[in-house]
């Protein structure tokens, strides 16, 4: 019961460390485009599963298409991604300057580094919920004993409060590399 908790905690860890890395800090990472969807022959595809990402230096991303028809298609998602980026087409491949962030849009990025943050909490909380009505329901079905039952949910309570820790520390970490100049 308490498997079952733990995995879908790690789940969301590496989640939130995905999603954190999809933010805009100023520096090119391909993971920011990479999730990006694209229309291509009629069906959506991400742009990791259609083109190369590589970084050109620090502040430049390339992505290279493997069918050079689909240029414009990638350009066009990701300037409407809202990631604010502007995409430069070239005959075989695409250029994207990252801009270095001001001190306000920082501020906006921080904002959704902490909603991803309370995002992760509530799938944490899920998991505790999920755990106990398993834990409850063994309970019932006399699968375990009242005292086993109460070492379960202590277990689980210490799980949890470990994993907020780490939500927390990854926010801080993540706001401090965001307010970075």
């Amino acid at each position: 019961m308490l498997g079952k908790a733990k995995e879908w905690i790690e789940k969301t860890l590496k989640h939130l460390e995905h999603e954190y890395a999809k933010l805009q800090l100023g520096r090119a990472n391909p993971v920011m485009v990479e999730w990006i969807m694209v229309e291509q022959y009629g069906s959506l595809q991400k742009i990791q599963n259609m083109a190369a990402v590589s970084n050109m230096d620090s502040q430049t991303l390339m992505i290279k298409p493997w069918d050079r028809s689909v240029i414009h298609a990638i350009a066009k998602a990701i300037t409407e991604s809202g990631l604010w980026l502007n995409p430069q087409t070239m005959a075989d491949s695409i250029i994207i300057k990252v801009p270095p962030l001001t001190e306000e849009r920082r501020k906006e990025v921080a904002k959704v580094a902490k909603k991803m943050s309370e995002d992760a909490k509530v799938w944490i909380r899920n998991a505790r919920s999920e755990s106990l009505k398993a834990i409850k329901n063994a309970e019932d079905k006399k699968e375990i004993s009242e005292d086993m039952r109460k070492d379960m949910e202590n277990d689980l309570q210490k799980l949890i409060d470990e994993a907020n820790k780490k939500v927390e520390d990854h926010l801080k970490h993540k706001e401090a590399d965001i307010m970075k100049i």
